[in-house]
């Protein structure tokens, strides 16, 4: 494998991941949240306008997101204490109930639509090769 099948690999995982997760209804699309909630996990105390810069996202998307992760519980806001003009964004300290409802979703529908069958041991072999990667790859759980 070379960088860019890894790449290309690395976009089909996104686009079934983001199939995997329970709807929402909000116009702020789930990765533009993802990547959001993954740099507050990163960089605690952190601000929109810090978010945006780090991950390139426009500074409305970041908003956007920001704005989901607080009404679901997963991210709070206090103002700076160096500058009361400033909010500074964390991780809530409780597992919110979107949390709880998307880590409780499993993968394996958007995983066998993918796989383009229903072979219950492809899906099984993917599945355990998935699981590899993540224990090996991963830095930290995510709390998304």
């Amino acid at each position: 494998m070379n960088g860019v099948e890894l790449f290309l690999l690395g976009r089909t995982l996104m686009k079934i991941g983001e199939q995997a997760l329970p709807e929402t209804g909000h116009r702020t699309g789930n990765r533009a949240v993802l990547v959001v909630l993954s740099d507050i996990l990163e960089h605690a105390d952190t601000t929109i306008s810090e978010i945006a810069t780090r991950t390139g996202l426009p500074q409305s998307a970041v908003s956007g997101a920001v704005s989901r992760l607080r009404e679901t519980g997963s991210v709070v806001a206090e103002p700076d204490p160096a500058d009361r003009r400033r909010t500074l964004l964390r991780r809530a300290g409780r597992l919110s109930t979107r949390v709880a409802e998307v880590r409780a979703t499993t993968i394996d529908d958007a995983l066998t639509r993918a796989l383009g069958a229903g072979d219950p041991v492809a899906l099984a072999e993917v599945t355990a090769a998935l699981d590899t990667l993540s224990r090996h790859l991963r830095a930290q759980p995510s709390d998304g």
